[in-house]
């Protein structure tokens, strides 16, 4: 190697068309160039414009020549999606700390089709064009961008809809799925953290709604009944129904699972997606806990009900009915039949009383157990007055 030959690194942080100019000369020198810069491409403001100033000329007949360069220059290596931390040392001796954000990507697989930004459901404000227009959270930052590949941009929060949900739902992503016709993936999206998608479609008390940002301007999105219209729709046999997944690989461990309400059905289905073989046990004649004996069947029809129980038992689940398990002794006997471990998923299926006096007095009724008693077909005694 030539004395008089540069050696060392440099790093040039922002690739508007000031860094790109000076990572190009620095390279031709013979540096090795780290272009950073926290966007999916670089070429800052400049691929912005159209004409530039003083002299008017084509913004991006310029720029692109030194895009091309830039990315093909063997000196160059292009840090896109990356912040700098911080930076240490002395001259000639800096230590940079940078955090590269995931961009959802493998650059070497892509080849920049655009083919996925068609079929990308979620829209969002484009700041190429200034936010006057949207783009596809799935995208390239401008036609001749470099790399020439797309990014998937995903916010670090969640949504407040999604934050409000007990089960975690990806509510605004099925949502935006409906609103592209895509049932079946949207109900498939909320099959990935909820079993009983009809079921709460028609039930769920909906605190998303509450959350919703949409309230501020007009009114909440009405995510439920989205979320029940994807099932019916699927359940009408409109599309083909989803193929319940079998596990990958079969465990020898066995786990029970004590009730069979909407607790112990879904930890059964975990279960059994991870390999493991799964009886669940319940002292009732028919699975569903309070789904099915807490609830009517005007707001959930059993046929509901029962389809969506038996996606979950068609994985392998296994019921064992009428099998009350009677505190710790029953426990005991579970894992002395062989379980590795018992899950115990039992409701509190008792109404509150009010601390008032005559409340056990004769024609009192609690609504939970004349529920009950409705739904498993005995007819209660409320009198003539009510």
């Amino acid at each position: 190697m030539s004395e008089n030959r540069p050696v060392g690194a440099v790093l040039v942080v922002g690739s508007g068309i000031g860094g790109i100019q000076s990572s190009l000369e620095l390279a031709d020198a013979g540096f090795k160039v780290y272009l950073l810069d926290e966007g999916p491409a670089i070429g800052g403001v400049m691929a912005m414009l159209d004409k530039t100033f003083p002299t008017n000329d084509c913004s991006m007949c310029i720029l692109s020549p030194k895009l091309v360069g830039t990315g093909r220059h063997q000196n160059i290596e292009l840090l896109n999606y990356c912040e700098l931390l911080g930076l240490e040392g002395e001259p000639g001796r800096f230590r940079a700390r940078i955090r590269r954000k995931p961009r959802y990507v493998l650059l070497d697989k892509c080849t920049g089709c655009m083919d996925c930004t068609k079929v990308c459901p979620v829209a969002v404000p484009d700041e190429y064009n200034q936010k006057l227009a949207t783009r596809r959270a799935t995208y390239k930052l401008y036609p001749q961008a470099i790399p020439n590949a797309v990014a998937i941009e995903k916010n670090e929060g969640k949504a407040p809809c999604r934050l409000a949900c007990p089960s975690g739902v990806n509510a605004q992503g099925y949502v935006a799925l409906i609103s592209q016709r895509k049932f079946k993936e949207a109900y498939e999206l909320v099959r990935e953290r909820l079993p009983f998608v009809g079921i709460c479609g028609r039930v769920c008390h909906h605190p998303c709604e509450q959350e919703c940002n949409r309230k501020e301007y007009e009114s909440p999105v009405s995510i439920r009944a989205l979320k029940r219209f994807a099932a019916d729709y699927v359940y009408a046999g409109k599309v083909d129904y989803p193929v319940i997944k079998q596990p990958a690989a079969e465990r020898e461990e066995k786990v029970a699972v004590v009730g069979a309400g909407p607790a112990g059905l879904t930890c059964a289905l975990d279960l059994r997606a991870k390999g493991y073989k799964v009886s669940v046990y319940d002292a009732a004649d028919a699975p569903g806990g309070m789904m099915r004996w807490g609830i009517p069947a005007y707001r959930l029809p059993r046929e509901t009900l029962d389809r969506e129980i038996k996606d979950i038992t068609d994985t392998g689940v296994e019921l064992k009915l009428n099998s009350p398990v009677n505190g710790t002794t029953g426990i005991q006997q579970l894992l002395a039949r062989g379980y590795s471990a018992a899950f115990v998923a039992l409701g509190c299926g008792k109404s509150r009383t009010l601390k008032i006096d005559g409340m056990g007095l004769d024609g009192v009724l609690h609504g939970i157990e004349f529920l009950r008693d409705v739904n498993a077909g005995r007819k209660p005694e409320v009198g003539k007055r009510v």
